[in-house]
C-alpha cells in the first residue's frame, strides 16, 4: 500500500510509517499529494505512529495557485496532519527552514540531530509564513521569541532550540532516526486509545482556558472507562505483566 513515488518515500514497518520528502519542495502537487497520504494513515488501522524523517527544501518554486489559495492549501494538509489520530514524531537534520519548518511544527514533536536548524527565512523575500507557521511557532517559543525569530528570518540551532522548547530531544546525526523510531515505537506500545484522546484534548485545550481545558479532560478520562484498553491496562497492572492493547 505504501510505495515510493517521484516526491515521498513511506516504509511501513511494525506499525510505524516512515516518512520522507525528496529533494522536492512543497509545491502545490507535494502538498496535494501529503493531503492523500495523511487521510490514508488516519483510516489505516495497520498504523499506529509516523515518523517524518526528512522534509525537503524550502518552498521557493513559483505557485500555480494564487496566493491565498496556495496559503489555503498548506493549511489544510498541516491541520490534516494533526488531525490523524495518531503520534507524529518529527526527526530533523539539517536546515528545517520555511515550509518544511511549518511542517515539523505540525507534527505532535520534534527531535533533532546537531546539524538541524530551524527558521523562516522568508521575511528576507518580504514572505511571511502562510501554513500556520506564525501561530504553531508561538505556541510553541512564546510571542516574544517567535517575533524575533519570525523578524529577522535568522535561524536557530537544535541547542537554541531545545533551551526555547522547540525540540524535545537531540540525538548524534548518525542516530536520530532510529533513536527517534526507537521513542515513537515505546509511544505506540501504549493505549492507543488513551494516547489519541491525549493528543486531542492536548491540541484542543491549548487554547481555551484551564477550566475548559480540565472538563475536556475529565470528560475524556471518564470515556477512557469505556474502552477494552483501560480494563487491559489496569488487569495487567494488577496482574504484573505487560499490557496488550487492541485499540478498542
Amino acid at each position: 500500500m505504501y510505495t515510493e513515488n517521484d516526491m515521498l518515500e513511506l516504509v511501513l514497518e511494525e506499525g510505524i510509517v516512515t516518512l520522507s520528502l525528496k529533494e522536492c519542495p512543497l509545491n502545490v502537487d507535494l502538498l496535494r499529494v501529503l493531503g492523500d497520504t495523511f487521510a490514508r494513515l488516519a483510516g489505516d488501522r495497520d498504523v499506529a505512529g509516523i515518523l517524518i524523517t526528512s522534509f525537503g527544501p524550502e518552498a521557493d518554486a513559483p505557485h500555480s495557485l494564487a496566493p491565498s489559495a496556495y496559503a489555503q492549501l498548506g493549511q489544510q494538509v498541516m491541520f490534516a496532519l494533526e488531525g490523524v489520530g495518531k503520534p507524529v514524531i518529527a526527526a530533523a537534520s539539517g536546515p528545517t527552514v520555511g515550509a518544511a519548518f511549518e511542517l515539523a511544527l505540525a507534527c505532535d514533536f520534534i527531535v533533532a540531530s546537531p546539524s538541524a536548524s530551524f527558521g523562516f527565512p522568508g521575511i528576507l523575500r518580504g514572505e511571511l509564513p502562510c501554513f500556520g507557521g506564525t501561530q504553531r511557532l508561538t505556541k510553541a517559543v512564546g510571542k516574544a521569541r517567535a517575533k524575533e525569530m519570525l523578524f529577522t528570518g535568522a535561524a536557530i540551532g537544535v541547542d537554541e532550540g531545545l533551551a526555547h522548547g522547540l525540540v524535545n530531544r537531540i540525538y548524534p546525526d548518525d542516530e536520530v532516526i532510529s533513536a527517534a523510531r526507537g521513542l515513537l515505537a515505546t509511544i505506540c506500545n501504549q493505549g492507543t486509545l488513551a494516547i489519541r484522546m491525549a493528543k486531542e484534548i492536548v491540541d484542543a485545550g491549548h487554547g481555551l482556558d484551564l477550566r475548559r481545558g480540565c472538563l475536556l479532560e475529565r470528560d475524556a478520562f471518564a470515556l477512557c472507562f469505556a474502552t477494552e484498553d483501560q480494563r487491559e491496562g489496569m488487569g495487567s497492572f494488577l496482574e504484573r505483566r505487560p499490557a496488550n492493547f487492541k485499540g478498542k
